[in-house]
């Protein structure tokens, strides 16, 4: 009785548990406030967790239950199969004996009424003999009696033997079923509710990894500015952090390093290339059409429909004042934005967003050297076959950029710089030659600007201790990895404290940091040197513990990093 209580109590809280999941997450954040969402999936889940745990704990008390019932059913079932053997022996044997018995009834029946008691007088010598018979006669007919019982007895103990059998069969199948019942439909609630924890874990994860990807992915109206302190040490915005040893992540470029880097092509621009060569460098020798048809209408969602050409000159996604070499970078860009457009309507079957998602469009024509490169570039398409490819762009690859595939067609990797391969590429990319703030930077303040009371993006040696004890949970286990998020006031949820963080890793200092560059464009390992030796960890691996980690909003954009040292 206890055990079914136990049942229905943890149905009704994993029930209410369920009910309470399944709401719609309620957010007052903006689509693109990435903190905001992350800071709301953690107080969901954190909300959420102690009734989980209880139910969960619950479960495990019933489940601990089940299997000790389960063995003593086992057991039961064990001991009526062999029963059941013995009753069917029993049953042979006594079907047996009491054939016998019927045929000694019989013939006592017989003997009873032919018997004539003064016989033995008359053919006995003597009356000793005749009193020897009578009384063998007489134990006979008892011990007839006494074993007829006895096969009585039997049978009837076999009758209820099989009845009790038969009952305790179906009591058991009921019971089997109903435990069975029972523990399938706890298990499916808790299974439900860790689904949807674990949704919100990866969404957690997810919006973390888009905010380590976190700024605009084109240039925009005006270039960037060097953020202060951002800087690596020896240059105009560094700032000093005030203790060493001291470390920071500078990422190289960001997010996607696909397709063409407009710095990398203002960059060239300057260096003297020309609309094409910058295509072409990009787009890996791509068909260059110039006479696409001009006639085709793009809807643009939210603002109506437009033909292509006066929909390029409302595209805001490259500097007015970029015209060096008579503006080659903006003519590759309005290529790169026809050709794009183009793709994503299917030669506007379609329509497109009017935000960064999609292209950045505005409600009137940007003018200026814009408009006129777009009237020199006028039917440029970028094709693949007959199909316009979709000409990926963003402002800052960090000197390398990645292949992608479109309508078939594949680009190839690029070392963005003027030699054209790996060496010296931090250096000679033209990226630097086209000013880009983001080719190698310190990232410490997310898309609004808040820093989380950071001035810099340096760490402690304790800090970066911390960050390795976070990798040892996320990939060495002993830990729970949803509690591996920034410590401090601008997160919610229940991260680690570091001290509980340090009991599980046990890594306490951080004294030098190595990283290995792969011909591939990313960063292959980071090799640390802590209190407990020396740690090599993969470049992913490494992101992936110091984005859910870092403090405040300290993070890493791009698969191509370095790891600093003062």
């Amino acid at each position: 009785m206890k055990l079914f209580k136990l049942i229905f109590l943890a149905v009704f809280l994993l029930t209410i548990s369920v009910f309470i999941s399944t709401k719609v997450l309620a957010t007052d954040c903006s689509a693109t406030d990435y903190d905001c969402q992350i800071a709301e999936i953690k107080r969901e889940i954190e909300a959420r967790m102690p009734a989980q745990e209880k139910n969960k704990q619950d479960l495990v008390d019933l489940r601990t239950q089940l299997t000790s019932i389960t063995k003593r059913i086992n057991t039961i079932l064990a001991q009526l199969k062999k029963a059941e053997v013995d009753i069917k022996v029993r049953e042979e044997d006594l079907a047996y004996a009491q054939k016998i018995f019927e045929e000694k009834a019989i013939n006592q029946y017989k003997s009873m009424r032919l018997y004539d008691p003064l016989l033995p007088f008359f053919s006995s010598k003597d009356a000793v003999t005749a009193f020897k018979e009578i009384a063998f006669r007489q134990k006979a007919a008892d011990a007839d009696r006494q074993t007829m019982d006895q096969y009585a007895q039997e049978l009837l103990k076999l009758k209820t033997d099989k009845e009790a059998l038969e009952k305790n069969k179906a009591s058991l199948a009921i019971m089997q079923k109903q435990v069975a019942e029972k523990e399938k439909f706890l298990a499916s609630e808790v299974s439900k509710v860790e689904t949807y924890i674990s949704t919100l874990s990866a969404k957690q994860n997810e919006l973390a990894a888009l905010k380590a990807g976190g700024f605009s992915t084109s240039v925009g109206d005006t270039p960037g500015t060097l953020e202060p302190c951002s800087g690596k040490p020896g240059s105009s915005n560094f700032c000093n952090p005030g203790f060493s040893p001291a470390f920071a992540a500078f990422s190289y470029g960001a997010p996607h390093r696909k397709g063409m880097s407009q710095y990398g092509a203002y960059g060239r621009a300057k260096a003297g290339q020309s609309a094409e060569q910058i295509l072409s460098a990009y787009y890996g020798g791509i068909q260059l059409r110039k006479d696409y048809p001009t006639n085709i209408n793009i809807t643009v969602r939210g603002y109506g429909t437009v033909d292509i050409e006066t929909y390029v000159k409302r595209i805001y996604e490259m500097p007015i004042g970029w015209t060096a070499n008579d503006s080659a970078a903006l003519k590759a860009q309005a290529v790169a934005a026809r050709s794009y457009a183009l793709a994503y309507t299917n030669n506007g079957a379609g329509s497109i967003c009017a935000t960064e998602s999609c292209q950045v469009y505005k409600a009137s024509n940007k003018g200026g050297a814009w408009d006129a490169a777009v009237d020199a570039t006028r039917g440029w398409v970028l094709v693949s076959g007959s199909a316009p490819f979709s000409a990926w762009y963003a402002s800052t690859a960090g000197g390398f950029t990645f292949s992608y595939s479109s309508q078939g067609h594949t680009t190839p990797n690029l070392w963005d710089n003027t030699a054209g391969n790996q060496g010296g590429w931090q250096n000679n990319s033209y990226e630097i030659l086209g000013g880009s703030p983001w080719f190698y930077k310190g990232w410490y303040k997310d898309r609004s600007g808040n820093s989380c009371g950071r001035s810099n993006p340096w760490l402690t040696s304790e800090e970066m201790a911390d960050i390795l004890n976070a990798w040892k949970v996320l990939y060495g286990g002993g830990g729970d990895v949803s509690r591996i998020s920034p410590v401090g006031s601008c997160w919610s949820g229940n991260p680690y404290s570091v001290s509980d963080l340090k009991g599980i890793g046990g890594y306490t200092s951080v004294s030098d940091v190595s990283v290995v560059y792969n011909n591939g464009g990313f960063t292959q390992t980071v090799n640390i040197t802590s209190n407990k030796g020396s740690e090599s960890i993969s470049g992913e691996e490494f992101k992936k513990a110091f984005n859910l980690r870092a403090p405040g909003f300290i993070g890493i954009k791009s698969t191509l990093f370095n790891i600093e040292k003062l």
